[in-house]
């Protein structure tokens, strides 16, 4: 059995991507399950590589959402000789991915609905701190008991950061690109939500908005041709088709945000999902002096308020 730094002991691979494999490992330390990222060795510029994994790390560790799998550490093992490959360590979520419960056929709209809240949820935090996630998809969507989990921040990027892949190559899947990421602009937040808008058509109809067999012709297609309009689903709110409508918009500045679509699913289902909330960073000024009394029973009920607005009470 491998063991990388002393720690984490590999135990069964359970993905395999173009540039990473994900292990299943013990943290022998702390005596836990946990998920390793090992990213594969010889990649572009070993160091600058390092250097560009542990930067993205560090930004989805600030991430503490319920529907973000958490990053733990981050470390490089010996691979090639004279070379480091990093990896990082995640929370490793129970469940099966939104791809493989699509298998079957498209969800039940209330199902889908709910689903993509909790993913916009997630995004919704990444955002609030200038993060870009860059390739949401079913695969990267974990359904647990608990809800949904989003993994995979290793392509995330700052928001509006230039695109650091070498030219000709297309970071993130290409059903969910959006315009602007084929012209190879730097991505933000909107970007994000043009994916969302595909995976909801996704989970909704069990089709992807475009009319193509392979790779090759969906990016023609996606170049050529606007997004089918979403078919008429029994019972479906008309918010959510017109969400779903927007969030395919060629225009970034058309589709909704993170924040809002999250708020507009949930509600379309009665669902609860956790959102950032911003209180002011100053008070109001006072129009006239307000006796000792009162500002310190006002500063009481301010400071109920914060309590409460940064729990479940703030979760919408």
């Amino acid at each position: 059995m491998r063991t990388l730094d002393g720690r984490y002991e590999l135990e069964q691979r359970i993905g395999v991507g173009g540039m990473s494999e994900v292990w299943r490992a013990h943290d022998t330390v702390l005596d836990r399950p946990v998920a390793v990222k090992l990213m594969s060795p010889g990649q572009d510029g070993q160091g600058t590589s390092v250097e560009r994994i542990r930067t993205e790390a560090r930004s989805a560790a600030r991430l503490v959402h319920p529907n973000v799998a958490s990053v733990h550490d981050f470390g490089t093992c010996a691979a090639l000789p004279g070379e480091r490959t990093p990896y990082i360590v995640m929370e490793l979520a129970e469940g099966e991915t939104l791809a493989a419960h699509l298998r079957a056929g498209p969800l039940d709209w209330r199902i889908a609905v709910r689903v993509c809240a909790e993913v916009c949820a997630a995004l919704a935090a990444a955002h609030a701190h200038g993060i870009v996630h860059r390739d949401i998809k079913p695969a990267n969507v974990i359904l647990t008991p608990a809800g949904v989990k989003v993994l995979d921040f290793g392509i995330a990027t700052a928001s509006g950061a230039p695109d650091p892949a070498p030219d000709g190559l297309l970071v993130g899947t290409p059903a969910y690109l959006a315009p602007e990421q084929l012209e190879r602009e730097p991505a933000t937040p909107a970007a994000d939500m043009y994916a969302l808008g595909v995976l909801l058509y996704y989970c909704l109809t069990g089709q992807l908005p475009y009319q193509a067999g392979t790779a090759t012709q969906l990016l023609g297609a996606r170049r050529r041709q606007p997004p089918r309009p979403l078919p008429e689903i029994d019972g479906l709110p008309a918010e959510v088709a017109e969400l779903c409508g927007r969030c395919l918009c060629d225009d970034p500045a058309d589709r909704p945000s993170s924040l809002v679509a999250a708020l507009v699913l949930a509600e379309a289902v009665d669902a609860r999902v956790y959102v950032p909330m911003r209180l002011p960073t100053a008070p109001r000024p006072r129009r006239a002096s307000v006796p000792v009394w009162s500002e310190r029973a006002a500063a009481e009920v301010t400071e109920a308020a914060v309590l409460d607005r940064s729990g479940p009470a703030g979760e919408r």
